[in-house]
C-alpha cells in the first residue's frame, strides 16, 4: 500500500518536472495560480469518506495508484480509428489525446462567425491576456482538492469564446480520448468557455477510451455565461471500466442568462461528476439534467452544488439513475439560497431504478435556505421495473428482453426530453440506446430467435 507521504512525493516529482516545461511558466499570474493550487493539494490530500462531500465515495483506488502524467503521443490515432467516436456536422471538432491537443485529428478551420475555438495551450502561448480575467477565477480550489490538482497541472484543453450576440447553430464538439499506455497515466484537461452577452451556443464534452489500461482523467471546465446568454453544455462519459474520471463543471451566470447542463455517465470504473452553478445575475435560469447507467462494479457519483446568489432566479435539477449488477450510484444534490436571493424558485428531483439485488444507490437531496421569500422543493425515489408494465408489453407479443429495453428507454427518455432537439440530443440518444441494449440483457436462443427479438425491439423502439 502506498503511504500518504509516498503519494505526495510522486505528485511532487511530477509537478516539479511539469512546472519547468509547462506553457506560460514565465507568466507570474499563471505560475502563481499553479503553485497555489498545488500547495492546496499538498495541504488537503485526497478526500476520504469522512469528508461530507465524499461520504459515499472512496477514492483510495485513485490515491493508491502511482499515476504519471501522460506523455504526448508521437504516433497519433488515425482518423479512421476515431471516426466511430465523433459527432458529425458539428460546428467544429477539437480532439485531445491523453490530455494533449491533436491538431491533425481536429477540424476548426472554418468556424462560424462569432466563434473562436482552439487549444488552451495555444491561447496561453499566443494571447494570455485575453484569458487572464477568467482562467482560475471561478473554480473553487480551496473546497475541492481535485480542482486544485487540475489547476496545478493546468496546461491544455479547450478555449471557446462566443462573442456578443453570436448564435452558433451547430455544437462545438470537444473529444477527449484516453489511449492504452505502458503504465497508469493521468491527464488534467482544463477548459475555458466564455459566452458573451446575448450569445447562443451548445458545447459537447465527450470522454472516450481507445484501448485498455489504468487511466485517470481529472478535468475541469469554467463556463462563464454573460447577461442573457443561452448555453447548453453536455458532459458525456463513456470510457472503459478501468478508467477513473473526475469532472468539474463550474458555471458563472449573468443576468437573465439561461444555462442547461446535461450529464450522461455510462462508462468508467469510478466516476465523480461535479456540477456547480452560481446564479450571480438577477433572473438567471439553470437546468441541471443527468442520467447515469451503471453495471458490473461501476461507481458513479453525482455531486450538484447550486448557489442562488441573486433575486428572481430559478433552477431545476433532474437526475435519473439505472443500476444493475453490483453497481453503486450516488446523487448528492445541494441547493444554497443566499440571503439576498429573494423570490428564488428551485426544484430538485432524483429518480432511480435498481435492476438487481446487489445494486446500490445513495441519494441525498439537500436545501440550505437563508432567504425568507422562496419556493424550494426536493425529493428522491428508488424503485424497480414495474412488473405490470412488463407483463402488459409481453402480453402484446414483445419478448422480455425487448420489453425491458422499452421500459428502460422510457425512463431514460425523461432525461432526453429535457434536451433541445438537434445534433447533440440525437448523439446522446444513440449512445444511451446502445448502452441499454446491454443493460437489458443479451438475447438467448437460436440465431433465428435472436434476429426476431432484435426486429421486435426495432419495431417498437
Amino acid at each position: 500500500m502506498i503511504t500518504a507521504d509516498q503519494q505526495l512525493s510522486s505528485y511532487l516529482e511530477s509537478f516539479s518536472d511539469f512546472e519547468k516545461a509547462a506553457g506560460g511558466n514565465t507568466l507570474p499570474w499563471l505560475r502563481k495560480l499553479r503553485e497555489d493550487a498545488f500547495a492546496r493539494f499538498c495541504e488537503a490530500g485526497f478526500p476520504t469518506t469522512h469528508t461530507e462531500d465524499w461520504r459515499f465515495t472512496n477514492v483510495s483506488a485513485i490515491a493508491q495508484t502511482p499515476f504519471k502524467l501522460a506523455p504526448r503521443r508521437r504516433e497519433l490515432l488515425s482518423q479512421e480509428a476515431l471516426k466511430p467516436c465523433c459527432l458529425p456536422k458539428a460546428a467544429c471538432q477539437l480532439v485531445f489525446v491523453d490530455g494533449h491537443f491533436a491538431p491533425s485529428l481536429s477540424s476548426a478551420d472554418k468556424l462560424p462567425e462569432g466563434l473562436q475555438a482552439r487549444s488552451l495551450a495555444a491561447q496561453i502561448r499566443e494571447n494570455p491576456g485575453a484569458i487572464e480575467p477568467h482562467l482560475g477565477r471561478y473554480l473553487d480550489t480551496q473546497r475541492d482538492v481535485f480542482s486544485a490538482l487540475n489547476t496545478a497541472f493546468l496546461d491544455d484543453g479547450a478555449f471557446v469564446h462566443v462573442r456578443c450576440g453570436a448564435v452558433i447553430e451547430q455544437p462545438v464538439y470537444l473529444l477527449f480520448v484516453s489511449t492504452e499506455t505502458d503504465g497508469p497515466m493521468m491527464s488534467h484537461p482544463r477548459n475555458l468557455i466564455v459566452a458573451e452577452e446575448n450569445s447562443h451556443a451548445t458545447i459537447v464534452e465527450d470522454y472516450v477510451s481507445l484501448g485498455g489500461g489504468a487511466a485517470f482523467c481529472n478535468t475541469a471546465t469554467e463556463l462563464i455565461a454573460g447577461d442573457q446568454a443561452v448555453i447548453s453544455h453536455y458532459m458525456i462519459e463513456r470510457e472503459h471500466t478501468q478508467t477513473f474520471n473526475v469532472s468539474t463543471l463550474r458555471l458563472q451566470q449573468g443576468r437573465a442568462s439561461n444555462v442547461a447542463s446535461h450529464s450522461i455517465l455510462i462508462g468508467g470504473a469510478l466516476v465523480r461528476n461535479n456540477v456547480h452553478p452560481v446564479l450571480a445575475g438577477e433572473g438567471a435560469e439553470c437546468l441541471i439534467n443527468g442520467l447515469f447507467i451503471g453495471s458490473g462494479h461501476q461507481h458513479l457519483d453525482n455531486y450538484m452544488l447550486v448557489e442562488h446568489a441573486s433575486p428572481r432566479c430559478s433552477s431545476r435539477q433532474f437526475y435519473n439513475g439505472i443500476l444493475d449488477g453490483h453497481a453503486h450510484g450516488v446523487f448528492h444534490g445541494r441547493i444554497i439560497v443566499h440571503k439576498d436571493a429573494q423570490k428564488t424558485d428551485a426544484k430538485q428531483t432524483n429518480r432511480n431504478l435498481l435492476l438487481s439485488d446487489d445494486a446500490q444507490i445513495d441519494t441525498k437531496p439537500q436545501l440550505e435556505i437563508y432567504a425568507d421569500d422562496v419556493k424550494c422543493t426536493h425529493g428522491a425515489t428508488i424503485g424497480q421495473i414495474e412488473e405490470n408494465a412488463l407483463f402488459y408489453l409481453r402480453s402484446r407479443g414483445i419478448d422480455e428482453i425487448s420489453a425491458r429495453r422499452l421500459l428502460l428507454m422510457a425512463f431514460a427518455g425523461e432525461c432526453l426530453e429535457r434536451m433541445k432537439p438537434g445534433i447533440a440530443r440525437a448523439h446522446a440518444e444513440e449512445l444511451i440506446g446502445k448502452h441499454l441494449v446491454h443493460i437489458a440483457g443479451a438475447p438467448t436462443g437460436s440465431p433465428d430467435e435472436t434476429v426476431e427479438r432484435e426486429r421486435s425491439w426495432e419495431a417498437f423502439g
